[in-house]
């Protein structure tokens, strides 16, 4: 079947933007150096995410603007998250980046879509979008980075 991705047999309209995408990833990356005591640069961060260095600025400038990551200029500088930072949820990350309004909007994009008035997707596409809000509320950065850390899983293709 064509037209894009299928979630439980139901048409699933991808929800994170690519800015968002690239974002987790850093944090995740990371995540993972500065457990080993290591700060990255931004051309680093930006060949493991995958992203242009331009790209890759602008999204560390807005995770450390927010508190969610952290910096530090000169020579041993670079970019970090502090290993006594609170718990980073996923969606503390999404929230900045694309907004929580992602989880709560019409998957067509409607504007009077509800459960009164639903679209053609309404339901199956509810219940994907609060299956993902709960996964992305309970689960942290420092989980992923964990998981890489163990080659359990990978951050790039």
């Amino acid at each position: 079947m064509s037209g894009g991705p299928w979630v439980a047999g139901h048409f699933f309209n991808p929800m994170l933007s690519t800015s968002c995408k690239y974002a987790l990833r850093a944090a995740v990356y990371l995540m993972a150096q500065s457990v080993k005591m290591r700060r990255a640069g931004l051309k680093e961060v930006a060949d493991e995410i995958e992203a242009n260095e331009h790209t890759t600025g602008k999204i560390l400038q807005l995770l450390v603007r927010e508190g969610i990551i952290s910096s530090a200029k000169g020579p041993t500088g670079g970019f970090f998250i502090a290993q006594d930072a609170a718990p980073i949820y996923l969606i503390d990350i999404v929230s900045v980046v694309d907004g929580v309004g992602l989880f709560f909007e019409c998957g067509l994009g409607l504007k009077e879509c509800s459960e009164t008035h639903p679209c053609p997707i309404h339901y199956s596409y509810k219940e994907a979008r609060e299956m993902l809000y709960a996964e992305f509320s309970t689960i942290t950065i420092q989980q992923l980075a964990q998981n890489i850390e163990k080659g359990m899983a990978f951050l790039r293709r």
